[in-house]
């Protein structure tokens, strides 16, 4: 592979893209599922359930629909119930992906600046990448709550282009789902997807992105450092 992009910095997707957090989140699903009397959901339902934040994975585990809106004293009731168990779960196996770890070697070694852009809050996104031993590979960890809006809206990525001191187009979006595409083709930022991850239904082809990378690992061999 030739390199295709110049850039300076790189932002990444977190649940999907660098840590596999599906079976802890499922434990905690099924937990709150089982407090409310519910049938249990397989990891397969949890797994489409997963990319816009807590609140909304509750509400699509409740309805079993994608935009779906339960109603209102369930959903207040199994909120609480999903993030207290979920404080207890998600410490469990955070595991980075195959070529996560030597990917994150390669990029800072290329002397590109790296940040972790998710959906999920700060209360777990931190703990997650130090349990994970990598939180040290970033430059900069924007979460769900850090800002005013969060993916697909494009702040979060604008905002990392700012504090990188980059044009957007020199900002590379690696993620697995279209929140990661939608976003990065809002701040006008190139984008690449990982074939495994969490995203619902959908199939990686399908998405809107720049190419498709077997993991972090090949990503260096797409990019050439730009800076400036």
């Amino acid at each position: 592979m030739t390199a295709q992009f110049a850039v300076g910095g790189v932002a990444i997707d977190l649940d999907g893209t660098l840590l596999d957090t599906l079976p802890d989140i499922a434990d905690a699903a099924r937990r709150m599922l089982y407090d409310l009397g519910r049938p249990p959901a397989e990891d397969g339902a949890v797994r489409a359930c997963i990319g816009d934040g807590i609140p909304r994975l509750v509400k699509r585990l409740l309805t079993g629909q994608r935009d779906g809106e339960p109603d209102p004293a369930a959903f207040e009731r199994a909120l609480p119930l999903f993030e207290r168990h979920y404080r207890d779960t998600f410490l469990q196996r955070p595991l980075p992906f195959p070529g996560v770890l030597e990917g994150l070697v390669q990029l800072r070694a290329a002397g590109l600046q790296l940040a972790c852009v998710t959906n999920k809050s700060a209360a777990f996104t931190l703990p997650l990448l130090a349990a994970a031993r990598i939180a040290e590979r970033f430059d900069l960890v924007v979460s769900g709550d850090s800002l005013p809006a969060k993916k697909p809206d494009p702040l979060p990525l604008r905002h990392v282009a700012s504090c990188f001191g980059l044009d957007p187009g020199r900002l590379l979006v690696i993620g697995d789902s279209d929140n990661d595409t939608r976003a990065a083709r809002a701040a006008g930022c190139p984008v690449l997807c990982v074939p495994y991850g969490y995203r619902g239904a959908g199939e990686v082809r399908d998405l809107d992105c720049d190419a498709i990378v077997p993991d972090l690992l090949h990503v260096c061999a797409l990019i050439t450092p730009n800076r400036s």
